[in-house]
Order: C-alpha cells, then sequence, then structure tokens
C-alpha cells in the first residue's frame, strides 16, 4: 500500500511510502484488539478498594435486644449488614486486576490496529517531524495543516522530542508518543495517526 509523504504544513512532498502489507494490510482481528485494550486498562486499576465487611466495624458486640417478645426479628450484632452503620455483605477487597497476555497475541492486536486506521484512511506519514523550541501555538498550527486540531491525534517519532512533547501536552486530544512505546489503546483511541517517516521503520521492524 503506498501513500504520500507530507510536510509539517499538512503539504504533499511529493514522495511515497510503501506500507508493508504484513502489518496495515491484515484482516483485523478484533478480538485480540480487545483482550489487549482490556489488559492495558486493566493494568491501569489500582484496586485498593475496600470496604469494611461486619468483622471490620468497630462496634459493640452486646446483643442489642433480647431474643424473643419484640415483635421483630431477632438480631444479635449492631455489626449485622441489615443496620445502618453496620458491615457491607461481599464488600470489595484490594486485588490484582491485571492478567497475562500472550505476546504474539498483542503484537497481533497491534497490527491489527494499525489496519484498522489504514483502512479507514486515518494514517498519515510525515518527513521526520521536529519544532525549534517549546510552543504550544507551534503544534496546533501542525495539526491544522492536517485538520486535526478537533480531532484525537496520536503522533508517532522514532525518538523522544523534548520541544514536540512540551509542544503538546497542554493539547487535551493530541499525544506524543515514541514508536517502541506505543500500544494498542493508543492506537484505538486516536481519530488519526501521524507517522514520522523514521518512526513507520522502527514500527514495522518490532512487529514483523
Amino acid at each position: 500500500m503506498e501513500v504520500a509523504v507530507y510536510n509539517s504544513k499538512g503539504e504533499d512532498t511529493g514522495k511515497k511510502v510503501t506500507l508493508s502489507d504484513e502489518i496495515f494490510g491484515i484482516e483485523p482481528n478484533e478480538h485480540a484488539i480487545y483482550l489487549d485494550v482490556k489488559q492495558y486498562l486493566a493494568n491501569q486499576r489500582q484496586g485498593t478498594h475496600k470496604a469494611k465487611e461486619r468483622a471490620e466495624n468497630a462496634h459493640s458486640t452486646r446483643k442489642i435486644k433480647k431474643q424473643k417478645g419484640t415483635g421483630g426479628a431477632r438480631a444479635g450484632s449492631i455489626k449485622s449488614p441489615v443496620f445502618v452503620g453496620g458491615g457491607t455483605i461481599f464488600g470489595p477487597r484490594p486485588r490484582d486486576y491485571s492478567f497475562k497476555l500472550n505476546k504474539k497475541v498483542k503484537q497481533l492486536a497491534r497490527k491489527s490496529a494499525l489496519a484498522v486506521k489504514a483502512k479507514e484512511n486515518n494514517v498519515a506519514v510525515l518527513d521526520n517531524f521536529t519544532l525549534d523550541g517549546p510552543r504550544t501555538k507551534s503544534y496546533l498550527d501542525f495539526l491544522n495543516g492536517f485538520k486535526a486540531a478537533d480531532t484525537k491525534t496520536l503522533l508517532i517519532l522514532p525518538e523522544v522530542d523534548k520541544n514536540v512533547v512540551l509542544s503538546s501536552r497542554n493539547l487535551k486530544k493530541a499525544k506524543v508518543m515514541t514508536a517502541d512505546l506505543v500500544s494498542t489503546y493508543d492506537l484505538m483511541n486516536a481519530d488519526r495517526l501521524l507517522i514520522a517517516e523514521g518512526a513507520l521503520s522502527k514500527l514495522e521492524s518490532l512487529l514483523q
């Protein structure tokens, strides 16, 4: 699959680059995408939630009323979940939500995510992109060149560029990452992928 290469103003440079059919041309595996995104979101959870059960409540243990003759149900402890301030029945406990996912499944998921974006024509390849200094307006002008200022964008670079990262961080819908750190979640969460030419070769070498 051949696509045009654009400059930082969103103009066609006249150059063409070939996207690997082994990555961008495969039939997307939606279940692999689902599993990888699920694992990513599960790994973000702290799992520190906790509710006190009846054994952990700091209340008196005395019997609150006599067993019979009150006309009501038997009650042995104020800690009972039926009373206000009592323990929680089967409340949440701290736990680890992470789970294992095979390396090949994760690789297939990233390939599938890239293939989805390519099929939707939401992939643009850039000449290696940089900025002279950290300035949000410069990055916004760059996005405006691609008519993508109001959409979620993911710019993939071959290496960390401090000026680009600092220029983009105040924009809620803009994200900048290096090719080796891109996850399936990041790819699927973006409406438009902007891939620097150097990052494209790095992505292909990582996923082949």
